[in-house]
């Protein structure tokens, strides 16, 4: 379910070089010289993600096409003080295969090895979020409260977008008051999917 290169939507190895120097901006060779985040392509039943890591732990999982993807990337590399080089370890195997779980329904909890930087805030929501369980959602009010800041949905929203570990840190699990669905990087009808898909599976999910 899960492969890099060709088959995780890439016509060919040589395409996702090109994809990667066009979106990173840093030729795989030049990135080699510098402290780098291993990164590779991942094939969902929702889209291609790209998923970085050290050697130690996962620090990006996004769908390849989604909203402020650039912006997301510079953020990232300038807090870790890092650049991107593509290839694999064991890291990004674990979370292609956990993803392939959760695809199939059969996890609900993901145990992969998290670095998340980010402002005390953003870190304070992005907990919050690891707490909704599979299956269940929290509106932006709640999260705000649960924080002891009524009043603060927006700021929770702003945080909640910022978040680079796509549905590992499930904030497509956060919606309006009213139970709608907003704005999600990678697209509304891809938060609906989630939704529809924890739904489903989360009874008998481990």
């Amino acid at each position: 379910l899960l492969h890099a290169g060709m088959d995780a939507g890439y016509a060919s190895d040589s395409g996702f070089r090109e994809a990667f120097e066009k979106l990173f901006r840093l030729s795989p060779g030049r990135a080699r010289e510098t402290r780098a985040l291993t990164v590779r392509p991942l094939s969902t039943p929702l889209g291609t993600m790209l998923a970085a890591a050290t050697e130690e732990e996962l620090v990006f999982l996004e769908f390849h096409d989604r909203r402020a993807m650039e912006a997301q990337i510079q953020t990232l590399a300038r807090r870790m003080q890092a650049h991107f080089v593509p290839g694999d370890n064991a890291v990004l195997q674990q979370t292609a295969g956990e993803l392939e779980e959760y695809f199939a329904g059969t996890r609900a909890r993901f145990e992969l090895p998290l670095a998340w930087p980010g402002s005390d805030w953003e870190r304070a929501v992005w907990e919050q979020l690891l707490a909704i369980p599979c299956g269940e959602t929290r509106s932006y009010a709640q999260i705000a409260a649960a924080l002891g800041r009524p009043g603060a949905s927006r700021a929770v929203g702003t945080a909640n977008g910022r978040n680079r570990l796509g549905i590992v840190i499930p904030c497509h699990r956060v919606v309006r008051a009213d139970g709608s669905l907003s704005g999600y990087g990678g697209g509304v009808w891809r938060k609906r999917a989630l939704l529809d898909h924890e739904a489903r599976y989360s009874g008998r999910s481990q």
